[in-house]
């Protein structure tokens, strides 16, 4: 059997089962499953905020998860893509909620940044309820 590897990034701060949902989906598009984990500081530019729990323990809780073969810190500086470039998947599997990141891919390979990869963009899993911003705001 070939070994498909499938990259899935996210804050992944306190787990629930939008991310199980997400991860399960991800899963079904190869065998070898690497989480990429946004850094602590990297969190705090883009929401304003540092994320309820450090990157090694979100780490930490991922790799709990049978699903999950590997998980990863991203990348330093946002747009580089060292980590796809260093685990070269064959698909990329984003959150419904991550379009600019989706179209960021997109680009990167467009322009030869990036090696071809599939990019796909997941479904939803009843966002109304499961969205680390609606559950995180509850604690």
């Amino acid at each position: 059997m070939t070994n498909i590897t499938v990259a899935i990034f996210g804050v992944f701060d306190g787990l629930h089962d939008g991310h199980l949902s997400f991860i399960k989906e991800a899963k079904k598009e190869g065998n070898h499953l690497v989480a990429i984990v946004a850094r602590d500081r990297i969190v705090e530019k883009l929401k304003g905020k540092l994320p309820l729990h450090n990157e090694a323990d979100r780490i930490n809780e991922l790799l709990k998860i049978p699903d999950i073969d590997l998980a990863l810190l991203g990348d330093v500086k946002i747009g580089t893509y060292h980590i796809l470039k260093e685990i070269n998947p064959n698909v990329v599997y984003l959150g419904y909620d991550q379009k600019e990141l989706y179209e960021d891919i997109n680009k990167a390979i467009k322009n030869g940044n990036l090696a071809k990869m599939k990019v796909v963009s997941g479904k939803p899993h009843k966002p109304e309820i499961f969205h680390s911003s609606l559950l995180n705001n509850k604690k």
